[in-house]
């Protein structure tokens, strides 16, 4: 929309696209409301969020215990087979809406941000895709997700420090031996000196095993000074492991 425009014609142009090409929730496909985006006020509220909050000894943090160490590490909702949170990333990663990662990259940081999870934080490394895949995508989720934390937090974003080397094949349907096998070696830092005392907070959309961000931030690792955070958008779980939950005071 033409943020030239005087307000009352951008409400017509608001309100004819509105009606030509109406915006549907990506999960209930239920037509939003003017304040919703992307996803419905109801879908939000039955979201298995985790609660985490930056909290430290949380789920995500564990999932690295004995492969690398990091200073922190967070993951925004749950997901798994049934899930409405899976319908989010797909929508993210097959369907062509990057703006869903901006939109939730926004949402995590408002709620990480009122805690001390960005605290020493110098920069945000999204986990880089392997180039034939981002070409076929047209983008790179992860980044997309930076962004939305970068535009809260107002971090840098950098992108040219670690670079995915190998044409891996997809970690859907690998156990945690074969998930970590395929990510061996498939990340090469290009800038190290750039890291030097620096505490990175590395970004990917879902985190099953860590296989993928072991790899990634393995690269990395041996630079003087150089920490390490992680944040996801989900974290895999089995459905039945997980506690009741309540809807977070969430702002989009």
């Amino acid at each position: 929309m033409d943020l030239t425009l005087p307000a009352f014609l951008k409400q017509i142009v608001f309100d004819i696209r509105e009606i030509l090409a109406p915006r549907m929730c990506i999960i209930c496909n239920r037509r939003l409301q003017i304040n919703e985006k992307l996803v419905c006020s109801g879908c939000l509220t039955k979201l298995p969020y985790t609660f985490y909050q930056g909290r430290s000894e949380n789920g995500a943090v564990r999932l690295f215990y004995g492969q690398i160490i990091i200073e922190r590490g967070s993951a925004y909702f749950y997901y798994f087979t049934g899930a409405d949170s899976r319908k989010i990333l797909f929508a993210l990663k097959y369907h062509h809406q990057p703006e869903i990662g901006l939109l939730f990259g926004k949402m995590m940081a408002r709620e990480l941000i009122r805690t001390d999870f960005f605290k020493d934080i110098d920069a945000l490394i999204p986990v880089p895709l392997a180039p034939l895949r981002q070409q076929q995508r047209g983008y790179n989720q992860s980044e997309w997700l930076a962004m939305g934390v970068a535009e809260i937090t107002g971090l840098p974003i950098w992108n040219e420090i670690v670079k995915r080397t190998v044409e891996n094949r997809t970690q859907t349907h690998l156990n945690h031996l074969e998930r970590r096998r395929n990510v061996e070696g498939i990340f090469h830092c290009i800038h190290p000196e750039k890291l030097k005392n620096k505490h990175v907070l590395v970004i990917d959309d879902v985190v099953t095993t860590g296989s993928t961000l072991t790899s990634c931030i393995r690269a990395m690792q041996g630079i003087q000074g150089a920490k390490f955070s992680v944040l996801t958008l989900a974290q895999a779980a089995s459905p039945t492991s997980l506690p009741g939950h309540i809807v977070p005071d969430f702002d989009i």
